[in-house]
């Protein structure tokens, strides 16, 4: 069954050549599928034509961008030098440099863009050297997203106007909770630690843990088809023990293809670590099209980033939707639940 999500609002913001504008029609959404504790709902459109730019993930196993280490830790510098664009996530987690970091926003590289900076946090407490054989000075391999909610809320949602000049700091010691909390949550999940001896910090190694491996690939072998299923579908929403977590979607199927593995992956963990709490039934339908459309209602307050990209944040009382843009149109949009 597929629900059609309807937005009231139809004003519209503008920055820097970049439109925004709350739907007035949004695409349908179908589901649930659901196994164990987790519940996908896919959200169904049309594709803007033409070839999805790379995802970080493939760029960085081309060796066509570069993610290079700064000295800072809330700060790196990011570079596209080959002649496709790239899509850069917010929650994507870079491996190596000085310590694993994950970047704060989405952004669209130009093909030979330049080395820019990018915000980050750091999701490796401690560490400041390199790690066994790896390069200190650059980030090798984007293959994780950030599996919790908790963490991307940490990194994404607006501060108090209060936080002031201390608001890097505040998120960066709430992402530093967030992955331990998240590696405490998963290390009960497998019976087991899953901090690594190599850094017992690290979120991506301990995403690597092969008990952990294991639950998760149960988890992906029932809904990893459903997301290949139809040729329509341009993002998903998540919900995890009967509550709506969050959701991505994107300007193609194309682009949704690309990250649904990653997705998929940062959904079963978070799943997961989640498995011994109170359990209830999926959201109906209707419920996760009303999630989406209340969240795409409201003033949007923009960011302008780099290459006339800017981002819309909107808040309504019981989530988050920030949406990237460039003069060409949306390009993505993620939903958190509060």
């Amino acid at each position: 069954m597929r629900i059609p999500v309807i937005a009231t609002s139809s004003l519209a913001f503008a920055f820097a050549g970049v439109a925004f504008a709350a739907n007035s029609v949004a695409p349908p959404v179908s589901g649930p599928v659901v196994h164990g504790n987790l519940a996908l709902y896919f959200v169904h459109g049309a594709s803007r034509p033409g070839p999805a730019p790379l995802t970080l993930q493939e760029a960085l196993a081309m060796k066509t961008v570069e993610v290079r280490e700064t000295g800072s830790v809330n700060s790196l510098q990011i570079e596209n030098l080959g002649d496709n664009p790239v899509f850069v996530q917010a929650g994507d987690v870079v491996k190596g440099g000085r310590q694993d970091r994950t970047l704060q926003m989405s952004l669209l590289l130009p093909s030979h863009s330049g080395s820019i900076p990018i915000a980050s946090f750091c999701v490796e407490h401690g560490r400041w050297t390199a790690r066994n054989t790896e390069d200190p000075t650059k980030f090798e391999a984007s293959v994780a997203s950030v599996p919790s909610r908790e963490m991307k809320m940490a990194m994404e949602a607006p501060l108090p106007a209060t936080a002031g000049a201390s608001g890097t700091g505040v998120r960066q010691q709430r992402v530093w909770d967030g992955v331990a909390k998240a590696q405490d949550r998963l290390g009960a999940a497998v019976g087991g630690t899953v901090r690594s001896t190599a850094s017992e910090t690290s979120l991506q190694l301990a995403l690597e843990n092969q008990r952990l491996a294991k639950l998760r690939e149960d988890y992906v072998k029932a809904l990893h088809e459903a997301g290949e299923k139809d040729g329509d579908i341009t993002g998903y929403v998540f919900a995890v023990n009967g509550k709506i977590n969050s959701g991505e979607v994107y300007e193609s199927n194309a682009l949704f293809r690309k990250m649904w593995p990653k997705l998929l992956d940062a959904s079963a963990t978070e799943a997961i670590s989640h498995h011994g709490e109170e359990k209830a039934a999926p959201p109906a339908v209707n419920d996760v099209a009303a999630f989406l459309a209340d969240s795409d209602r409201g003033t949007a307050s923009v960011m302008p980033l780099n290459f006339g990209v800017s981002r819309a944040t909107r808040e309504s009382a019981a989530a988050y939707s920030f949406e990237t843009a460039s003069a060409a149109g949306w390009v993505h949009r993620g939903y958190l639940a509060k």
